[in-house]
């Protein structure tokens, strides 16, 4: 029933009456087709109007690493987006970011890229999923805090043991939030309003006016003298002054209930010349007071006769308001001072709008301040810091977050400053150690919760605390429950495999390594006795560049070797086909190296819905290799772009293509395994003294850990919220044993990908 109505709500915002999109009623013929056209207009309207988030294709054929940097400022922008001034990432761009549901970032500890590539097999759901792939340097000693950023603290992590809180339990008696000017004066529990309401030392200390003050002889009273209680109402007071020859006057002030409803929004004729407008500030110009006629004595009243004898005034440095009104009242919180600073120092309105309760105000699009929205937010915050209490404010860490985007450059005069003062030099060839500001603390200020699961073998870095019993199942268990409750959820599973031998990823590396060189091998025969080798040569050359030929004398039949490592060669083969990263993407060989990146460009330019190309450069020399990739939108364009080509081919062309088998990054392995201290690697020679060993035992466990590993990553997929962009990394391998780069896959979900995998 209530589908049915909101639908029917919906549908009235685009037609004149109700029934034109859903009502049964008897008509005729004629009408009905019509009101079937009018159904299908509406539907295609409401489509329409529901954008998805989508990622860029600027990775495909991307030859370079990306940094753990880069992926810090990708997920910074998709949880925080332009409202909280991120930046969008140049190197995947996110459209509609505003309409993401959430961010998960799955963390595979001690996986490499090697490992996804070597038991490619294994990855059934990885592999299918996400789209998009990078690859990522070695892993760092803390990988999730230096792509979460450096600045993480350990007020963003949840204990395994403990509450999903990232608060729960009271602050330490040594912790710094012990010293915070809040919880110093409130402590850390919730109080009503009127433990926020200034005592009388405070309002005198404050230039309050008062009765009996210097200079608030004329000054009206509200009468408001009934004792207050937590109940009492709230009203929101803000006003808007102009310069005069008697000083800075009122000329606009606004009310606002606990409601949010303003109950009095008026403009106010001062009393002598006014000498600037400041309309920058103020909005007022000449020309909307020229027909004003209402004095302050007038406004004066109508304020006594709206506020009740109990009423509570909101405001943020209220005393500035009351003196430009010049009048007294004896109950008034300020939260300008609840909000306090360390030295007195004081937030600006605009900022605590924005980093407590999200809210955009005094926006420089408009002209000047609105102070109905200046007292509507003072209200909010006041409730805020009621609701939430002292504690919850000062998590916030409101600091950090004001220092957040210029904490670079202050920190490094200070430090300099701080040099000069001991006598060391100022251009020192050592910058000092500045702490990077973390996202995770805008999400707090908002009040967004983060939510961080890992095992215990983070405890050294600072970011959880969890027991060594914890398990991959666990852990599983527990972001299936909290994540669709976070905004932005890290969750961290590892490898954990019960024969982490010191030589084992060099086990796994030279067998991948061997396993390449075999997939690279072509063997062709037979020949005559006196075949030229060097046109056989330039024939298999418009394949692609040749590392070797070896001819074989022992035998005139054409074969494969077959090896243990090999037997799943073809299925493989055909998996690669299906790859999601290789969908809508061919193969081309045969381009000549003497082509410019415009003529090449030139050259496809006819083929259907091309969306992007990629022509490697050998990264020794720098030069283009004789094969590149092609891009298209769609898999059909693909396949039509193939036949176009392979026509050309039978017609003379030198170009060749097919489906794309190899991943983006193939091309630098290869290149990285030719060369070894400069010398070229006989690749046949691998392949001819290949030992027919079974799997080893290590091996074998790490393909069920990583199989298990996979299906973990489909559950938690499948629970996620559609339109939720999921990040999974694979940290790599950085030790004595060699180095490996890590990978990132990376995919928005949809309902129609989801039920495909």
């Amino acid at each position: 029933m209530f589908a049915n109505e909101m639908a029917e709500a919906a549908c009235v915002i685009g037609h004149k009456r109700p029934h034109e999109c859903n009502e049964e009623v008897e008509e005729p013929q004629k009408t009905k087709k019509k009101r079937k056209v009018d159904e299908d207009t509406c539907q295609n309207q409401h489509k329409r109007k529901e954008k998805k988030s989508r990622l860029s294709a600027g990775l495909f054929g991307e030859d370079c690493e990306i940094r753990h940097e880069q992926v810090y400022e990708f997920l910074k922008y998709a949880v925080l987006g332009k409202r909280h001034n991120a930046t969008q990432p140049s190197w995947c761009r996110i459209y509609h970011q505003r309409h993401l549901a959430k961010v998960v970032v799955i963390v595979l500890q001690e996986v490499s890229q090697l490992y996804f590539y070597k038991f490619y097999l294994q990855f059934k759901h990885l592999r299918r999923a996400f789209q998009h792939r990078f690859s990522l340097p070695p892993t760092s000693a803390n990988f999730i805090a230096s792509v979460c950023g450096e600045g993480i603290s350990m007020k963003h992590q949840n204990s395994m043991q403990g509450s999903a809180s990232a608060y729960s339990g009271h602050i330490p008696k040594n912790s710094d939030l012990q010293k915070d000017p809040i919880i110093e004066k409130y402590g850390e529990e919730k109080h009503g309003l009127t433990s926020y309401i200034l005592t009388l030392e405070e309002m005198r200390k404050y230039d309050y006016p008062l009765e009996g003050s210097p200079g608030c002889g004329n000054y009206v009273h509200t009468q408001c003298e009934s004792p207050r209680t937590d109940s009492s109402p709230l009203f929101g007071l803000d006003c808007e002054m102009c310069l005069t020859e008697k000083g800075n006057e009122v000329t606009r002030v606004s009310l606002v209930d606990a409601e949010g409803q303003c109950i009095m929004d008026e403009l106010i004729k001062p009393e002598t010349q006014i000498l600037n407008y400041f309309t920058r500030y103020s909005g007022i110009t000449r020309k909307i007071l020229l027909p004003v006629k209402t004095k302050l004595p007038e406004i004066q009243d109508k304020l006594k006769k709206l506020l009740p004898c109990d009423a509570v005034l909101v405001g943020h440095s209220l005393n500035a308001d009351l003196h430009a009104l010049q009048m007294i009242h004896p109950s008034v919180i300020d939260t300008s001072l609840l909000f306090a600073r360390h030295k007195g120092r004081r937030f600006k309105l605009k900022f605590l709008a924005k980093a407590v309760l999200g809210k955009e105000i005094q926006s420089e699009n408009k002209v000047g301040h609105d102070p109905k929205e200046d007292a509507e937010a003072a209200l909010e915050l006041l409730q805020y810091f009621i609701d939430q209490g002292p504690r919850k404010v000062v998590e916030l860490n409101l600091e950090m977050v004001l220092s957040a985007p210029n904490l670079m450059e202050s920190s490094q005069q200070k430090s300099a400053l701080q040099l000069q003062q001991n006598g060391v030099q100022k251009h020192s060839s050592e910058p000092p150690s500045i702490p990077k500001p973390c996202f995770l603390d805008y999400l707090n200020a908002t009040g967004q919760k983060t939510l961080l699961l890992s095992r215990k073998e983070l405890a050294s870095s600072g970011l959880c605390q969890n027991s060594l019993s914890t398990s991959n199942k666990q852990i599983l268990k527990r972001a299936i429950q909290e994540v669709p409750l976070s905004s932005f959820s890290v969750i961290q599973f590892t490898l954990r495999s019960a024969h982490d031998a010191p030589d084992l990823v060099a086990e796994v590396c030279e067998k991948m390594r061997i396993q390449l060189a075999d997939m690279l091998t072509v063997y062709a025969g037979p020949f005559d006795k006196d075949f030229c080798l060097k046109s056989l040569r330039r024939e298999f050359k418009k394949c692609g560049p040749i590392q070797s030929l070896t001819v074989l004398t022992e035998t005139h039949q054409v074969q494969r070797p077959v090896t243990v490592m090999m037997l799943d060669c073809d299925m493989l083969i055909k998996e690669l086909e299906m790859d999601i990263e290789n969908e809508g993407v061919i193969y081309v060989a045969g381009v000549k190296k003497t082509l410019t990146d415009t003529d090449l460009q030139e050259k496809f330019s006819h083929l259907k819905d091309l969306q992007a190309l990629f022509w490697p450069r050998d990264l020794k020399t720098g030069k283009h290799r004789n094969y590149c990739f092609l891009k298209f939108q769609t898999s059909e364009s693909a396949q039509e772009a193939l036949q176009d080509i392979n026509r050309q081919g039978a017609k003379g062309s030198q170009l060749q293509s097919r489906k794309a088998l190899t991943s983006s990054h193939l091309h630098r392995w290869i290149c990285h395994m030719d060369y070894n201290d400069g010398k070229p690697i006989q690749l046949v020679h691998h392949i001819l003294h290949i030992k027919k060993e079974q799997l080893s035992t290590s091996e074998q466990d790490i393909r069920k850990k990583l199989k298990k590993l996979d299906r973990s990553i489909k559950k938690l997929y499948r629970s996620l919220e559609n339109n939720t962009l999921c990040v999974v990394l694979l940290p790599g391998v950085n030790s004595v044993y060699g180095s490996f780069s890590g990978l990132g896959l990376m995919g928005i979900k949809e309902e129609s990908r989801n039920s495909a995998c």
